[in-house]
Order: C-alpha cells, then structure tokens, then sequence
C-alpha cells in the first residue's frame, strides 16, 4: 500500500486550488437517475469515491463520460437497465445510499444494499426508510439488501419529521419527493452548504424546492425532470484542511475558491486561537499571529455549527497550541481514532468517551503512523508538517477517498512531502 511521507519544519506559501466538494458531488451524481437527459456536472473532485459512484451508477444503466482530466462528468440515464444496487459497490461508500430515493421516484421499485464506508460510528439506514415508508413505499431488509417498493408504482407526498438534521436523509427523501405526487415537506431538514447545492442542481432540472438552506424544505412534486448543467460547489472540508497548514507549519496560504461561508463557524474558532483570515478576491488568506496557537474548545454540530469532518484535522492543530483544548465529539461516536496514532508523535491527548482533551506540547517528533479514516489520515499529515523528522502515514487509501493530490497540493507551497509506492 501507498504511504505518504512528510519532513517536517518548512513554513508555507503560496495558493492551493480548492477542489469540487465529495459530498457534494456524491448526491448529485445520483440525481442523474431523476431524468433521461443529460446531467452534467463541473468542478468535479477527481476522487476514488467518484470513481464508485460513477461504476454504481453504470450498473443501473447509466452512461457517464468524464472530460477535462475528470473535473467534469456528463451523465445520461435515458434508460435504466437495473434498479439493484449490489453489495459489491455499495460496501465501498455510504454514499451509494444515495440511489434509493431517486430509483424508487423513478422506476417504483428498487434493492439497495446496506451500505459501507469509514468505520467512525453507526449510520444507520432508519431515518432514510422511515421518511420513504411515510411517502407510501413498502420497505423490507432481506439478506443485508432494502427492498423498497413504492404503492401503486408512485410515492406520494408527505409531512416528514426526521428526529435528527441527517445530511443523507435529507437529500434521499428531496430527490425522491421531487417526482413524487404532491407535496412533501422536510421538518429540522439538514442545512448544510451540500443541500443548498444539491437543491440549486435539481432547481436547474425542473424541480419545484423552497427552503434549502434551513430547518424545513418544502418539494411540490413534478411530472419529469429535464437535463442541466451544475458547477459542484467549493469542498468546505478541503477548504478548512488547507486552512489549518499554514496555522501548524508556519507561514501564509492562499486557498483559492474559499468562501468564508461555507467555513464560518471554523473560521471563528481560528479568530480565537490567534489566525487571522483574510477574504481576497480569489478565495481566503490563512497565516497564523504569533509563535503558537491559543487553546480553545470545540463542539461538533451540524451546520452551520462547527463540522465534525474537521474535528481531526482541528485536534492536530491544537496538539501545538499554548495551552489546554476540550473538543466533544456530538455527531459521531468512535470518532478520535487518529488520537493515539497522535500521541505516538509526542502529543499530550487523553479521550474519555466522546470527549477529548488536548494538552499543548513544544513539539512532536515524526513516528511511523496508521490512517484509520479519511479525516484522520490528513489529520496525520498536518501534524507531520511540524513534527521534527520524518512521519510516515501508512494506508492512505483512506486519504483517495477524499482528497486529490495532498502531496502536489502541500508540496507546491514548500511543504516536503512525497508519496511513496506500496510494494
């Protein structure tokens, strides 16, 4: 398996070009099952999550061409030759759940296999069904696969009432509401920045969605959806990664395409730790105020609250800063796994449940370390950006999923990083 190497002590500078957002992208690529004419999508992160979603999709049937070296996939799904969702893809991303809502708007009917993904907590499929079952499918688990059904061949609307803000949840039941007869209303609906897009995509093809953006997304229900053409919106993950660089190696990075938006209530908490952020007319100035960070303490919540997808890259932040930091993990739980392969680098981190307390340290020495998930494999990088020596971060798989070209992104604003081939 490849590694990705860094040798710490080089200070940053320069731009890094933020990419396209995954998460984005993941629920917009499935709304080409909606229509069948061409959907397609700009700004494209060039990922190996693309990559399964764009092998899930061919096997229902559709055709996807990706031109622009990736950046941009046109897709058609004129006709479906398939409405089952095989285990053998699915297992690989938890985002495959995403062709549910839309094959059962579609065709009525559809099998869907539980799906996979980072190992970071239990995800489960309920709030998904539970909000289908209520727009008249029938949805049974048979074997590890959901075997939905739509009454009558049709979902109708309904009034949904998830008992949680589920980012997934909320774009499953707004792709599937979109065909559905009548109107469909998400209540305590997700907010973040992924729904506003997905919405603003669908929007394009015909559909008829208010709300998106806050708590409750009303969706009058259409007769077909046409073909459009969407730029997928700046990764906000990415954006906060490349943000924190310059904050733990020293220095000042441009990241090109941020918007302080789509990172507010982060950028609030790097005020406090003494980072100044600067807006320019390309995208967000990061350098830090000092010789270190302050401490502070976070607490992950949905958007517009501070992202749990950054709490990692955030922990390695603070394991260099003056002082102590509590972070509280609210969204997913046996989520600081990257905490011990941390301390094997000399930081001072103790984790009582979902709570984990970070102690400043001078400075971290590089140590061979495990990626355990996708945030937590860049999470080790960072912190290799100020380690003395050479840190070693093994099973970067994880980091594919996620993140296009970390070597040639850190490398090209003076970090000393590689990547080296597995055997």
């Amino acid at each position: 398996m490849d590694s990705i190497v860094v040798r710490g002590g080089k200070a940053l500078s320069g731009q890094i070009e933020i990419a396209g957002a995954k998460n984005a992208a993941l629920a917009l690529m499935p709304a080409t099952l909606l229509s069948d004419e061409p959907l397609t999508l700009t700004n494209t992160p060039r990922l190996s999550d693309i990559k399964t979603m764009t092998v899930l999709l061919e096997s229902l049937g559709a055709e996807i061409s990706s031109l622009q070296d990736g950046k941009v996939q046109t897709m058609s799904c004129h006709g479906l030759i398939n409405t089952t969702a095989d285990y053998d893809i699915v297992r690989k991303m938890r985002a495959s759940n995403l062709v549910l809502g839309p094959l059962l708007a579609r065709e009525g009917h559809a099998i869907v296999s539980l799906p996979g993904g980072c190992a970071i907590g239990a995800r489960p499929m309920d709030i998904h069904t539970d909000g289908l079952t209520k727009m008249g499918a029938q949805i049974d688990l048979k074997d590890g696969y959901l075997h939905a059904k739509a009454d009558g061949g049709k979902l109708k609307g309904a009034v949904i009432d998830f008992p949680f803000a589920s980012v997934g949840a909320t774009e499953n039941i707004m792709m599937a509401a979109t065909l559905a007869k009548g109107t469909t209303v998400i209540n305590n609906a997700a907010r973040e920045p992924e729904i506003v897009d997905l919405a603003s995509c669908l929007t394009k093809m015909g559909a008829q969605i208010d709300g998106a953006g806050t708590s409750t997304i009303t969706i009058q229900g259409v007769d077909r959806l046409h073909g459009a053409t969407h730029p997928v919106v700046t990764d906000r993950i990415e954006l906060g990664t490349y943000m924190l660089a310059p904050v733990i190696a020293g220095g000042e990075v441009e990241c090109l395409g941020g918007r302080m938006d789509l990172v507010a209530a982060f950028a609030e908490k790097l005020d406090a730790v003494g980072v100044s952020v600067e807006e320019t007319k390309a995208g967000l100035k990061v350098k830090l105020n000092g010789n270190r960070p302050r401490a502070v303490n976070v607490i992950t919540e949905p958007f517009p609250g501070f992202p749990t997808d950054l709490q990692a890259q955030m922990m390695a932040m603070l394991c260099f800063a003056d002082g102590t930091s509590v972070l509280e993990e609210k969204i997913f739980e046996n989520r600081f796994m990257h905490a011990p392969e941390l301390v094997r680098m000399g930081a001072n981190i103790e984790v009582h449940g979902g709570t984990a307390t970070v102690t400043g340290v001078d400075k971290m020495k590089g140590a061979p370390v495990m990626a355990t998930d996708l945030r937590a494999s860049v999470s080790l990088i960072l912190a290799g950006l100020a380690a003395e020596g050479e840190t070693q971060v093994n099973r970067v798989y994880h980091l594919d999923r996620g993140y296009e070209n970390v070597a040639e992104k850190l490398g090209s604003v003076g970090a000393d990083i590689e990547r080296v081939a597995g055997r």
